[in-house]
């Protein structure tokens, strides 16, 4: 309920804002068009008055002052008009009883040639009026009012309807700004479910489906989904794998266990054996011991993710090959290594890459012909190898390696039918391509011309 909850306030937001911002836009747009439509027609008005001004002033530039006419019909409209002068409506001053127009001090002030033509609005016998204030020859002044009821009915109208189409207008915008939040979140929808499914049921095989329509126009949030599912993916691989990496582990230490126990049941039992075979028990014991501890260290190794930076270093691997070749000597002396060393330098962990090369060249060893050699050879990049490739091959004359097994050498407990009978737990290789990986190198099996197997381990330009 409470993600629920989340998901429904999540998309209410996300519908309020979208609604929000259409609605003012809307609105914005009705106060807009009301503003244009009543200056235009406020503007046709004053026009009106201009014009009629001008034919007044000039078919009455001898008229002295007072109303020229009370309530008349000029161009289909209510008029009036008087003639005033600087004194007109002040105490004492006469035709002051005959006025029709209100005359203010602003009026006397035009009449007088101190302040130019202005309009206002007026009421005038329970009418509204537009009022033109316009100076006339001789210090007097016209004053000429239309009514403006057509003109504010007009206005009205005009903002009952730009109303009516900002109210339709935000119904409007709710709606599709609900619209765009169920379409917006529909993927958000999808990965929250398929995250509450993968919660409940702690499978991450589960998707989050796309439609052809999401994957054709994708957007930052099918970008999320697609992203979402390549984690699933990654995550789904790495679960599997750990379950192989238990279950083959469990079944790789089952038999040296067994074998533990039953020598440890045998020695326990020491005064009834012979010398000798006490002696086999506990030499057995010994090696199982040893096959035991070197099984739970490689897997140790393999559950490192990556190299401990503080101990990176530059270091020449020429020299590092050299120094691991000569203890494959000590522990293979049936076998013969050849070297071809080019002077280079990588960084890296030095006992890392020990262990990798000396991985590499026990495989090649176990697998090589008695008195078979063993190829090693070093090429290096210009600038001893800091800003060219360098490139290691171990190279062995065995068996070599099956198409069928090629894909899979590189694989945690693998072995191949070659390999099941000779001493081993199969986690060499595995470990080799991991500290390659670690240092930004490649390991590679290939299946040389002329039988055996090579194994080249390739650093890139630093």
């Amino acid at each position: 309920m409470p993600r629920r909850a989340g998901r429904a306030a999540l998309r209410t937001r996300l519908a309020l804002i979208t609604s929000a911002a259409v609605t003012l836009v809307a609105l914005g747009v009705c106060a807009a068009a009301y503003v244009v439509i009543r200056y235009e027609l406020v503007r046709q008005l004053d026009l009106q008055l201009t014009q009629q001004a001008n034919l007044i002033a000039q078919e009455k530039r001898d008229q002295p002052a007072g109303p020229l006419y009370g309530e008349c019909v000029w161009l289909s409209a209510p008029a009036c008009a008087q003639i005033v002068t600087p004194r007109t409506g002040l105490p004492g001053a006469r035709g002051g009883e005959e006025l029709v127009l209100p005359v203010t001090d602003a009026t006397r002030a035009v009449a007088a040639g101190s302040r130019s033509a202005y309009y206002s609005d007026i009421t005038l016998r329970g009418h509204r009026m537009r009022l033109l204030t316009t100076p006339l020859r001789g210090h007097r002044a016209l004053e000429l009012a239309i009514r403006s009821d057509t003109a504010d009915q007009g206005v009205r109208q005009a903002g009952r309807l730009l109303g009516a189409v900002g109210a339709a207008g935000v119904l409007l915008a709710a709606g599709l700004g609900y619209l765009a939040s169920r379409t917006a979140l529909a993927p958000v929808t999808r990965l929250t479910a398929t995250a509450e499914r993968i919660t409940a049921t702690r499978d991450p095989a589960h998707r989050i489906e796309l439609s052809a329509a999401e994957r054709r126009r994708p957007d930052e949030i099918t970008r999320l989904a697609d992203s979402f599912n390549t984690m699933l993916g990654e995550l789904q691989q790495s679960v599997a794998a750990q379950r192989r990496l238990v279950a083959d582990a469990s079944h790789e230490l089952r038999t040296p266990l067994t074998a533990l126990r039953t020598n440890a049941e045998l020695l326990a039992r020491a005064d009834r054996l012979s010398d000798s075979s006490r002696d086999r028990a506990a030499a057995a014991l010994g090696r199982q011991l040893r096959e035991v501890t070197g099984l739970v260290n490689d897997l140790i190794e393999l559950a490192r993710d990556e190299e401990p930076q503080p101990l990176v270093e530059p270091l020449r691997l020429d020299e590092l090959v050299a120094r691991c070749v000569e203890q494959a000597r000590g522990h293979w002396p049936d076998t013969p290594f050849g070297t071809e060393l080019a002077a280079c330098t990588v960084y890296g962990v030095p006992a890392r890459l020990a262990r990798l090369l000396s991985n590499l060249l026990d495989n090649a060893a176990k697998f090589s012909p008695p008195g078979s050699a063993v190829e090693v050879r070093l090429t290096a990049g210009e600038d001893g190898g800091t800003a060219g490739g360098i490139d290691l091959t171990v190279r062995d004359h065995g068996p070599g390696i099956a198409p069928e097994d090629l894909p899979h050498v590189f694989d945690r407990f693998y072995r191949s039918r070659q390999a099941r009978a000779l001493p081993g737990s199969g986690l060499g290789l595995a470990m080799a391509r991991q500290i390659a990986r670690a240092h930004g190198a490649e390991l590679t099996a290939e299946r040389p011309d002329g039988g055996g197997a090579c194994f080249r381990l390739r650093f890139p330009r630093t």
